[in-house]
């Protein structure tokens, strides 16, 4: 009888040896007999590649791929408020536009992060919108805009502000209606708080013990007006360390923050990485080199916190084997590229050793590399504070 045609493409990502700086595939049509595929062809040219080289690295680019989500920060939607914290509503409409007609899927924000968690392969090109704070706008202008598009999205609510019928601020009533509409209404503690500042006279115990009781009354007060809760933290100002993770994971919290970044399953779900698109950062040209980045699997070695009193902290990172070539990792803050020195390369192991001084509260390193024959990044980022700055 004969055989049915079975075709396999396999496609490489950045390899080892001469295949470091190509990206391959390797196209083959075999004969299926008696109907069936035939198992031992993936065999045979699982043999090939490995004796190319490639294998290791043939494979991570799909799972790179399909195993990254990327989540945008958006504050205020209009052109009469904070620039720094702002996106004209013509320039939102562009993102939607853009990720309309670009094959992305904006996904639920529980969704894309309880699926990455669980090592759960989540669609290419993956987006999750937020917004911090609660501001009138996102109720007014993007709110409309998104049901138009037909894009979910998450509101992490400072309930204070909202409590108190503060000007510029959403209603209980109107974010009740968002609510119902499906939008996730999630927590950014009551009074949008510097969370690691000390008060007079507090120890770190009661420092803690404030801002647990905080977050609790946050959450049970969005569950009050909502019936939602989610047990989601965006911090305030994107600012953390080690004590403060440590209790939201007590509490059975993700931390959310803002340094820049696409996340995956090996991401830290305690400070997970979202990009702030406001101001120059609104720009569709930028935007959309962010919207397409890829997690890389990294982890900081040391040290621990991001809190730093030092003008120029060094850092230890360490990327495990993907779909990108080590020695195309770059490392930049402020545009300027940041020395590095490679302590263990079979490892992943890098030093970083920037020369300029950081003079703001709050800054970051951001390390980048190629996904080969693409114009895709993998993109993480280590954030920096000093609390000293006000």
């Amino acid at each position: 009888m004969p055989g049915r045609v079975v075709d396999y493409t396999f496609i490489g990502g950045p390899g080892t040896d001469g295949y470091k700086r190509h990206g391959l595939s390797y196209h083959a049509t075999f004969r299926a007999l008696n109907g069936r595929d035939p198992l031992p062809i993936y065999r045979v040219l699982r043999l090939l590649l490995l004796s190319l080289g490639t294998l290791a690295l043939a494979l991570p680019q799909f799972a790179g791929a399909a195993s990254s989500g990327v989540i945008t920060l958006y504050h205020h939607v209009a052109t009469d408020t904070p620039p720094s914290t702002s996106i004209s509503p013509a320039d939102f409409r562009g993102h939607l536009e853009y990720l309309q007609d670009n094959d992305y899927t904006v996904m639920p924000l529980d969704r894309m992060v309880e699926d990455l968690r669980a090592g759960r392969e989540i669609p290419d090109k993956a987006v999750a919108i937020t917004f911090d704070d609660g501001y009138i706008s996102i109720y007014d202008t993007a709110f409309p805009m998104l049901q138009e598009f037909g894009m979910p999205f998450t509101l992490f609510l400072s309930t204070d502000p909202i409590n108190q019928n503060q000007s510029n601020y959403m209603n209980w009533a109107q974010i009740r209606e968002m609510a119902d509409a499906g939008v996730i209404i999630a927590n950014h503690m009551v009074y949008h708080p510097y969370m690691l500042d000390r008060q007079p006279g507090e120890d770190d115990a009661t420092w803690i013990r404030r801002n647990r009781e905080e977050l609790l009354e946050a959450e049970r007060t969005i569950a009050e007006h909502t019936g939602q809760n989610h047990r989601y933290l965006a911090y305030p100002y994107g600012e953390f360390d080690p004590a403060i993770k440590r209790m939201l994971a007590e509490e059975g919290f993700t931390g959310f923050a803002q340094n820049s970044g696409a996340m995956g399953p090996d991401s830290d779900y305690l400070a997970l990485p979202r990009y702030p698109l406001a101001s120059i950062y609104a720009d569709l040209d930028t935007a959309r080199t962010k919207f397409e980045s890829l997690a890389f699997s990294a982890r900081i070695v040391e040290p621990e916190s991001p809190v730093t009193s030092a003008a120029s902290p060094a850092i230890t990172l360490q990327f495990s084997p993907g779909a990108y070539n080590l020695s195309q990792i770059g490392c930049f803050a402020n545009s300027k590229a940041i020395p590095m020195e490679w302590i263990d390369r079979d490892q992943g192991i890098v030093e970083l050793r920037p020369t300029d001084r950081f003079s703001g509260r709050r800054w970051r390193y951001i390390c980048t590399a190629p996904l080969p024959g693409t114009s895709r990044y993998f993109w993480y980022s280590v954030q920096w504070i000093n609390p000293a700055i006000n």
